[in-house]
């Protein structure tokens, strides 16, 4: 789970009319999931929320609703790391 008080980069995105909010924790992703979610609506944010990250061989892995998953799975993680614009306190 990320440490308490850490800062997780963010890209906060518009696909297709929807807000998106894509998080890049350092790692144990699921956690992190949890936990951005809740920090995501303490914050006000009303979209989704997906986090990224790049596994070992360099291939993109994701954690995300279940319609999101076309998208994710052709952008890379170069792609959606360029995109951070923002950060979210957990």
């Amino acid at each position: 789970m990320p440490k308490l008080n850490s800062t997780i980069p963010v890209a906060h995105l518009k696909i297709r009319g929807a807000r998106l909010l894509v998080a890049f924790p350092e790692a144990d992703h699921r956690n992190a999931y949890t936990a951005l979610q809740a920090a995501a609506a303490r914050a006000g944010f009303a979209g989704e929320l997906a986090v990224v990250w790049e596994d070992p061989q360099g291939r993109t892995r994701f954690i995300a609703a279940a319609p999101l998953h076309p998208f994710f799975q052709v952008v890379n993680y170069g792609q959606l790391r360029a995109q951070v614009n923002g950060s979210i306190e957990v």
